[in-house]
């Protein structure tokens, strides 16, 4: 089977409140759906859908640039396997575009699979699993991040993930005291995303605060770039740090081992439409397990459509940390999907059907 056309849809996703981050206020974000086609029949669809201040890829060159992947698409013969979709996903997506690649990616293992949305056939696609992951807590006043905390308590997470760095320093270990004092560690595992917000100075001494509550982790506690100064950090910290934005743009192999050997992380963050993709995400996943790195996926605010590969790929590697997988509920018009979430876990509701595109 020949993929006779492709296209590409511009979707604006609204967030149902202001997401804060320490990089500023979210409250739409720009998605493209990459649709492939076989004599008029839709059979595969990926999405492309960096994040604005973060991505490396200039938004204003997206639909030009997928354009001209489209055209690549006519015409070539579905892959066989997995391994031949990242050969044609490498070949024709644009270098610095890594949302791109990923779409494509995701398209071409839609198609293998019959454009039903499976893209690793695994006990998660067919509602047999479920995959824990973590509740996340949005910047904001101190009462807006205490009702978000409540509310991912009672909904049976065990697992809580809170952005720091966008109000002062003694109000989120406040909150994050609050949640100690009536959960235990065995009880209620705490990690916190400063998203680069410490300077180099001050990060050690904050960390020290941090650690007193028996977090999990924090995630880029310094801004991505200073390999040096984060290499010292992970060296004296007492509290394990995960590297987040410190992988995006890292595209060779070698590049991406001499990062992980200097710096020497607890974890690393792997979010695919940031880092080029599925075959990035295995690789950066093969290079950390071999220095004894941990790690765990994470959503970049993708749709239902990038959401699902994304559990799909967690379902395939077997992970058994929770995941940061929980961002398909932020929207007011996301793209309706099997996709589910109840007590701190995810799940392929095949009772549900995905909207058309």
């Amino acid at each position: 089977m020949n993929i006779t056309a492709a296209s590409i849809q511009h979707h604006t996703l609204q967030f149902k409140f202001k997401a804060g981050t320490s990089r500023g206020t979210l409250k739409e974000k720009d998605t493209w759906y990459l649709k492939l086609f076989s004599e008029n029949k839709l059979i595969g669809i990926g999405e492309a859908g960096p994040l604005k201040g973060l991505s490396i890829e200039p938004l204003d060159q997206m639909e030009t640039e997928l354009e001209k992947v489209c055209e690549k698409l006519i015409g070539i013969a579905l892959p066989n396997s997995m391994e031949e979709a990242f050969e044609i996903a490498k070949k024709i997506s644009p270098k610095g575009f890594p949302s791109i690649r990923f779409a494509v990616e995701t398209a071409l293992l839609d198609a293998i699979h019959g454009g039903k949305k499976l893209i690793f056939d695994t006990p998660f696609y067919r509602g047999k699993e479920r995959i824990l992951i973590n509740g996340l807590i949005w910047m904001g006043n101190e009462s807006f991040m205490q009702k978000q905390i409540q509310e991912k308590l009672d909904a049976g997470f065990d697992c809580i993930k809170m952005k720091i760095g966008a109000i002062d320093f003694e109000t989120e270990l406040k909150l994050l005291k609050l949640i100690r004092s009536k959960y235990s560690q065995s009880e209620i595992t705490l990690r916190v995303d400063a998203n680069g917000a410490f300077t180099p100075d001050e990060a050690l001494e904050k960390l020290k605060e941090l650690a007193k509550l028996e977090l999990h982790s924090i995630e880029q506690p310094i801004k991505a770039g200073q390999s040096e100064e984060m290499a010292k950090l992970c060296a004296a910290t007492p509290l394990p740090i995960a590297l987040d934005e410190e992988l995006i743009g890292i595209d060779h192999h070698r590049d991406k081992l001499d990062l992980l050997k200097q710096i020497k992380p607890h974890y690393i963050i792997l979010k695919p439409s940031l880092i080029g993709g599925i075959q990035s995400t295995l690789e950066w996943i093969e290079i950390a397990e071999s220095l004894q790195i941990g790690w765990w996926m994470t959503s970049m605010l993708e749709s239902n459509i990038g959401l699902n590969v994304i559990c799909q790929l967690a379902s395939y590697l077997k992970v058994k940390m929770p995941q940061g997988l929980g961002t398909g509920q932020l929207y007011h018009n996301n793209i309706d999907s099997p996709i589910s979430i109840t007590a701190g876990e995810t799940f392929y509701d095949v009772e549900k059907e995905w909207q058309k595109l």
